[in-house]
């Protein structure tokens, strides 16, 4: 029996009639924007899902033509105060189209500004306010990290990317610091994400351990994925942490009320890794900074003093040898004063000494009679004489 069939081009051109057929005007369409993508003076490409407690349930892509976005745009943001963003729920008149080449796809043609913050921004909202009013936002930057925080809580699911990424970042540093890491472990994402992350918190309170701060790692996800980051029990409990709380827990384009309220906020993971070591590298240098300062002063006093002692040396130098000079002259002159005065330079020159009969030196002729023995001495001898007559 031959089997009935049509082409493809016949298929999708039936679809085209159908979807046509039971949508024939516009309609107004509520979902969630899970991706958007704006060119420059272009088409706005959006990407709208729906998901329930079990997860993604719808999707479907749409797309702004440029003569529409350049009005719905600026509308939008003037109304709600933000561009259209990812995690969005959008309330969208769309006009449903399929063509037989490209498939399903919906053309929007308007978006209610009084509907796009969406339930789950609306109470984003609601949460950051909450918190401002009793005070909470800004207690964690009260707190301070110590000069070199070594002992870090780390909350986290073991088997999640950015966990090993820190881990890894860290492990592998360059200069060779070495940081304590305990992992706590916890649910990331999901309904049970809060709840999970606040009991990690209470263990490492209840470790007994003396932690310098915690650090709350994901590394992104799906925007529906990280709405728990949102949760108004979950910032308030790290907001009124004893501890200081860093957070990475979304890629660049995220923020959540759970960074506003930590110590420190970093984008990713590895940032946050690279946050930490900034800080040894940062003492590092001021360390060696100072030993460098110390060493200049104590080489600088070094220096002084031996130059003062070369002084000092050169001036006793100096005194001693003029005061050697002096006496050496004193010592010539006395010399000079001893050899005049000594009698055998006398008779070198052609006298005689005359001498009694004891030795003595005679200086004159009183009590000398005749017969006295004397002594007469030259250079060269001496002669034994008697005294015939005293004149």
């Amino acid at each position: 029996m031959e089997k009935e069939f049509i082409d493809l081009f016949e298929f999708q051109t039936r679809l085209k009639q159908g979807v046509e057929c039971l949508f024939p005007t516009r309609i107004w369409v509520k979902a969630e924007v899970s991706a958007v993508k704006a060119r420059n003076g272009g088409h706005c490409y959006i990407e709208l899902s729906q998901s329930d407690e079990k997860g993604l349930v719808a999707k479907a892509n749409a797309i702004i033509w440029s003569s529409r976005y350049r009005f719905i745009a600026p509308y939008f943001e003037s109304v709600t105060g933000s561009p259209i963003t990812e995690g969005m729920m959008i309330l969208v008149q769309v006009q449903v189209n399929y063509s037989q080449l490209y498939g399903f796809s919906l053309i929007i043609n308007d978006i209610d500004p009084e509907y796009s913050l969406g339930i789950k921004e609306l109470e984003r909202q609601k949460t950051i306010e909450r918190l401002g009013k009793e005070g909470l936002l800004e207690l964690q930057k009260e707190l301070s990290l110590p000069i070199l925080p070594y002992r870090l809580a780390v909350i986290s699911a073991e088997d999640a990317a950015g966990y090993r990424d820190f881990t890894r970042h860290i492990a592998e540093n360059p200069y060779g610091f070495e940081v304590r890491l305990d992992l706590f472990p916890a649910l990331m994402q999901g309904a049970e994400c809060p709840q999970s992350i606040v009991a990690a918190l209470d263990a490492v309170l209840e470790s007994g351990d003396q932690y310098d701060a915690v650090l709350i790692l994901r590394g992104g996800g799906a925007k529906l994925d990280l709405a728990c980051y949102d949760d108004y029990t979950l910032a308030a409990v790290i907001a009124q942490y004893p501890l200081p709380v860093l957070t990475a827990i979304g890629h660049d384009q995220d923020f959540h009320v759970c960074d506003m309220v930590a110590y420190e906020y970093l984008k990713t993971p590895t940032a946050l890794a690279d946050f930490i070591l900034s800080i040894y590298e940062d003492e590092d240098a001021r360390l060696s900074s100072f030993q460098t300062r110390m060493r200049l002063a104590f080489g600088s006093r070094i220096s002084a003093m031996e130059s003062s002692l070369d002084v000092l040396r050169s001036r006793i130098r100096g005194t001693f040898t003029l005061k050697m000079a002096a006496m050496e002259s004193a010592l010539r002159v006395l010399e000079a004063r001893i050899g005049a005065s000594d009698p055998r330079k006398v008779i070198e020159r052609g006298f005689a000494l005359a001498l009694d009969a004891d030795g003595r030196v005679m200086k004159g002729v009183e009590g000398r009679k005749a017969g006295d023995k004397v002594s007469m001495m030259f250079a060269d001898g001496t002669i034994d004489c008697l005294i015939e007559n005293v004149r």
